[in-house]
């Protein structure tokens, strides 16, 4: 991300973080010794507030040691008590405890654009930075997400939002920034970005997977996934449909369209053909024998699916596993109900 650390140890915090500022890579393993690398510290580490800095300066203080050079009593008057207090946590004469640290449970980054963006596609560059912090944010928590949402500041209160949703929980930055690269391109703005900010809230504890033993199995349903996410990004959710199990026993309501990521509900049921007829086809029957094109074969059944009373499409049928006369398997059912008969609702492949 562009980050540069500079690391220091000292005997207290504020000290450790005064020399790390230094940026003399300090290593200060008592107090005498970390109040004489101190002393050699400019007072530009201490960050004071503009006016404080001007005055300081103008006593002529230059490093840190000048200023414990001076009686205390002295300097808290003329630069005030609070930087007296700072000066005795960093010595290790007061006590300095430091809250725990928690990890944020919600994300959200912001970034300033240097100068304003007329062109959606331009911004890529810039949320790469936020890309790249929101995965190690799910890296550290071992999570994952579905979905995640880009503003689009425009100033004075406007704001683009730019939604990206995933068939699949992701968490490499590689798969979000190729989803965020087709919304960007199919996104119009309708007034220069001048900021970005990205949040993700939703977020799904990541499952253990085994690795795969061959070079490129099981990236199937992977690459999938991110295709239908793409595909998304681009021409929007509603363009995008699959099929998702739904609970009802009756062949004909079992699935239903939907949105990509549809749920498949774990039901152990014998073997469905994926094709149906949009309604059973009538069969015809000589001495009660199913007849397509020949008699058919039984191989595998009965199976009785009995449901629907409570919407007035009561289905009552015992389905079988046939074979016609050229070795094509079908799905057909009896039905139970009056006048009764056999019926054809699927093909197998």
């Amino acid at each position: 991300m562009g980050v540069d650390a500079q690391l220091a140890v000292a005997a207290t915090p504020l000290a450790a973080l005064w020399l790390a500022r230094a940026g003399d890579g300090a290593v200060c393993t008592d107090l005498e010794a970390m109040r004489a690398a101190l002393a050699g510290v400019p007072v530009s580490v201490l960050q004071l507030s503009p006016p404080l800095a001007r005055r300081v300066a103008g006593f002529g203080l230059r490093r840190i040691g000048e200023l414990l050079a001076l009686p205390r009593a002295g300097l808290g008057a003329r630069l005030g008590k609070p930087l007296l207090l700072d000066l005795a946590r960093a010595l290790g004469e007061l006590p300095d405890p430091q809250i725990d640290f928690v990890f944020p449970e919600r994300f959200e980054q912001e970034l300033e654009l240097p100068a304003p963006v007329a062109a959606a596609p331009v911004l890529l560059f810039a949320a790469r930075r936020l890309v790249a912090a929101l995965a190690g944010w799910l890296e550290v928590r071992n999570g994952t997400l579905r979905q995640l949402v880009l503003h689009i500041d425009h100033g004075h209160g406007a704001a683009t939002a730019l939604p990206l949703a995933f068939s699949l929980p992701v968490h490499q930055a590689s798969r979000i920034e190729r989803v965020l690269r087709q919304g960007l391109e199919a996104l119009h703005l309708s007034a220069p970005a001048l900021g970005l900010r990205l949040g993700a809230s939703d977020v799904e504890p990541r499952q253990g997977a085994s690795h795969v033993l061959f070079e490129g199995a099981g990236q199937g349903r992977e690459a999938l996934a991110e295709l239908l996410d793409r595909l998304a990004a681009r021409l929007g959710p509603e363009a995008v449909r699959g099929l998702a199990c739904h609970a009802d026993h009756r062949p004909e309501r079992a699935s239903v369209a939907a949105a990509r990521r549809g749920q498949v509900l774990p039901l152990a049921l014998p073997p469905r053909p994926l094709w149906l007829l949009d309604s059973p086809k009538a069969l015809r029957e000589v001495r009660g024998r199913p007849q397509y094109g020949g008699p058919l074969t039984l191989v595998a059944g009965p199976e009785r699916i009995e449901s629907g009373w409570w919407d007035g499409a009561d289905a009552r049928r015992d389905y079988f596993v046939a074979v016609d006369g050229k070795a094509c398997w079908l799905w057909i059912f009896r039905d139970s109900r009056a006048p009764g008969g056999w019926f054809l609702h699927g093909i197998f492949a």
